[in-house]
């Protein structure tokens, strides 16, 4: 190793590479081009005098010089924000922060959630995403997501994840159309009914639903948009299965009505997939003031 102290933008980079097990990759993360990148980490190796990055092949690999130097990067990086918080260079730090979510997050707790999250780090520079389930869950394996709130667990080495509170479901209906107390779950099949993009856990419920009651005449669209749904039912087009949150805050401004019926809709699982950054402690910290509001 050279007498000249390591630079740890250059331990960030290969953290994030071997992180990643991309070079471009950890470059979209890092906002550097590849080529920026490539040379950070060659640089570390000079530094270190051995190869991290197996070249020999396209295929990614660590060197055994590469896969240990992995902890001890992430214990730098870990240093390294634990002396500027104990400093108090830490503080009020402005910081980029990518998050992903599905339509029923962002209409029921996301908006006041990061009003308060704004509050509580007021250097933070969103980046926000609406997606479906299955994109945010890529996007958080490839590491182009620093943490996403979807319907489902993301796996994918070196994501974390966990479960947050699920949303209660409700029938949605338009109000004028809609005035009887209740409903039997047949009585609104007989409509048309809207649901989430297929195979997505309330279509895949209200099905399961339907099957049970033994309703086999049914028209069940399916949409990815709560905003364009809302606006369906609002037309008389038909009914739809929304978060009861989501319905709430619809209700109130575009005549829409939250429909009792005889057969409860199992409730909407969320759960927060996330990668963490040792060299900023953010995306923790990000998670515990949602957990918090929630």
């Amino acid at each position: 190793m050279s007498n000249s102290a390591m630079n740890l933008r250059f331990v960030e980079a290969f953290y994030w590479v071997a992180s990643l097990k991309s070079i471009s990759r950890a470059a979209e993360r890092l906002y550097l081009t590849q080529s920026a990148m490539s040379a950070r980490v060659a640089a570390l190796e000079e530094e270190l005098g051995v190869l991290l990055l197996d070249r020999r092949d396209k295929q990614f690999r660590l060197t055994a010089a590469g896969t240990r130097f992995v902890s001890y990067a992430q214990k730098l990086l870990e240093l390294q924000r634990e002396v500027k918080a104990e400093m108090g260079s830490g503080l009020a730090m402005a910081a980029s922060l990518r998050i992903g979510a599905i339509e029923s997050v962002l209409h029921s707790w996301l908006i006041p959630w990061i009003e308060k999250l704004r509050l509580e780090q007021p250097g933070l520079e969103l980046e926000l995403t609406v997606e479906t389930t299955p994109v945010l869950m890529d996007q958080v394996q490839r590491g182009a997501q620093d943490i996403v709130f979807a319907a489902l667990p993301s796996g994918g080495e070196g994501v974390r994840t966990k479960a947050l509170q699920s949303m209660p479901m409700c029938f949605v209906g338009q109000a004028l159309m809609h005035r009887k107390r209740a409903y039997t779950l047949t009585e609104l099949a007989k409509g048309e009914l809207l649901t989430f993009q297929r195979g997505s856990q309330p279509h895949v419920t209200l099905l399961d639903a339907l099957r049970q009651a033994k309703v086999e005449n049914k028209r069940i669209h399916t949409i990815s948009s709560i905003s364009a749904m809302a606006q369906l039912v609002q037309g008389g087009f038909g009914v739809a299965t929304l978060p009861l949150a989501a319905a709430e805050r619809l209700v109130d401004v575009q005549g829409l009505r939250v429909l009792k019926c005889n057969v409860q809709l199992p409730p909407l699982l969320i759960y927060a997939s996330y990668r963490s950054d040792p060299a900023t402690g953010l995306v923790d910290s990000v998670l515990k003031s949602a957990l918090a509001f929630m």
